[in-house]
């Protein structure tokens, strides 16, 4: 029987890492020696007491349905969180918790995007936002994150994109893939270009508990902006609880009902006895956050420099997240072209910045959960590439 899509399904993107991870997974099944860095995962296991309630959940019987939004005290713990870490006030009632952070972004999109709607994001930026919002049948409009201003917002440029159009603004800071940090100023910048229009606000802080000397404030605990942001958040990164599936929004508590309506058609509710872990994470100690960070920062310390010393790569310090984004124009201005080189010819598995949205070209996405041996590695095969990709190009 002949296949035939339905039309929106020729709108959908998809996340290149996983891509990559399945080109490089190949390579190794033919005996090649890969250094990962393209999936943004961090290396670190789970922490123990985390993993220690999930168990005795298991075992006390959390293997059963929640309510959709999600357990009444997992709700709790994240309401209390978020309060705290963002200088807010947060009610259980204005959380919902999903099987992973996607889907926040997903029902966000299907409940607040009318056909037509227009529907800003970050480029560079990750690719989910662009995939659901054309989904959704948004306008996309790119807001475009220079270099030459650290990849951040330019208010005049947000200005001018904003209108009685845009329905929806996607924000992400810390920033995948650029690493870079709203500052404070950037944020009354950007609440003051949506204050006389209908835009939502969906703030991705995935990466908000990795920050080096920063601060990664949030656009809700600005002045009138907690009624229109929707804050995404979850336990993968900070937790390193990739596989547990585990994420969160916190809204006005009459669109948390919407979107809970959506989670019941798609999802059901996220895993019980996974609820009860992530409270433990959010109420127990930190010191592995701390830990895991401090690890980060020194990572991202030597793979900058190390970036920055092979000829024709210059490299930003990023201020968050786990991610380095350099500037590789002056070797070959495509960059998915010198990605492959990188990966097939070399053994070192990056992304193209164009998986990121075409203001990425002439970038590459390399991301340092890994070790610094392997880091260490992967910079000498890098310049070695470079020398001969160079080489090559001359003859």
């Amino acid at each position: 029987m002949e296949l035939r899509l339905a039309g929106r399904m020729g709108l959908l993107g998809t996340e290149t890492a996983f891509e990559v991870l399945a080109r490089a997974k190949a390579l190794e099944r033919q005996g090649r020696h890969i250094v990962h860095l393209e999936v943004g995962e961090p290396d670190f296991d789970t922490p123990d007491n985390v993993k220690d309630a999930a168990i005795k959940a298991l075992r006390d019987g959390f293997t059963h349905y929640t309510a959709t939004a999600g357990l009444w005290e997992a709700r709790e713990a994240v309401a209390e969180h978020v309060s705290r870490t963002r200088g807010i006030t947060a009610a259980p009632e204005e959380v919902v918790l999903t099987a992973g952070a996607k889907p926040i972004m997903f029902f966000a999109m299907l409940a607040l995007v009318e056909p037509g709607d227009e529907v800003i994001v970050p480029d560079p930026g990750y690719p989910i936002y662009d995939s659901m919002a054309r989904f959704a049948g948004g306008v996309v409009r790119p807001l475009v994150l220079r270099e030459e201003n650290d990849f951040r917002v330019d208010p005049d440029e947000f200005r001018r994109l904003v209108g009685k159009r845009t329905k929806l603004v996607v924000l992400n800071s810390p920033h995948n893939p650029c690493g870079s940090v709203l500052s404070r100023d950037d944020l009354k910048a950007i609440a003051a270009g949506v204050a006389d229009t209908p835009a939502w606000i969906l703030s991705d802080e995935i990466y908000g508990r990795i920050t080096y000397g920063v601060e990664a404030a949030s656009l809700a605990s600005l002045p009138g902006m907690q009624e229109r942001t929707i804050i995404l958040d979850g336990f993968s990164k900070a937790y390193a609880m990739t596989g547990w599936r585990l994420g969160y929004g916190v809204m006005p508590a009459p669109l948390a009902e919407r979107i809970t309506q959506l989670a019941t058609n798609a999802t059901s509710c996220a895993a019980a006895f996974t609820q009860i872990a992530g409270a433990a994470a959010l109420r127990g100690s930190q010191d592995s956050v701390d830990k895991m960070v401090a690890e980060f920062r020194r990572r991202r310390d030597f793979i900058v420099q190390g970036l920055n010393g092979i000829e024709g790569i210059t490299c930003r310090t990023p201020l968050g997240a786990f991610y380095v984004f350099p500037n590789t124009k002056a070797i070959d201005p495509d960059s998915a072209r010198f990605a492959s080189f990188l990966l097939t010819e070399m053994g070192v598995a990056v992304l193209s910045g164009t998986a990121f949205g075409p203001n990425g070209q002439g970038y590459l996405r390399l991301s340092y959960a890994n070790s610094i041996p392997n880091i260490e590695e992967a910079l000498r095969r890098i310049a070695e590439g470079v020398a001969r990709y160079r080489a090559a190009a001359k003859a």
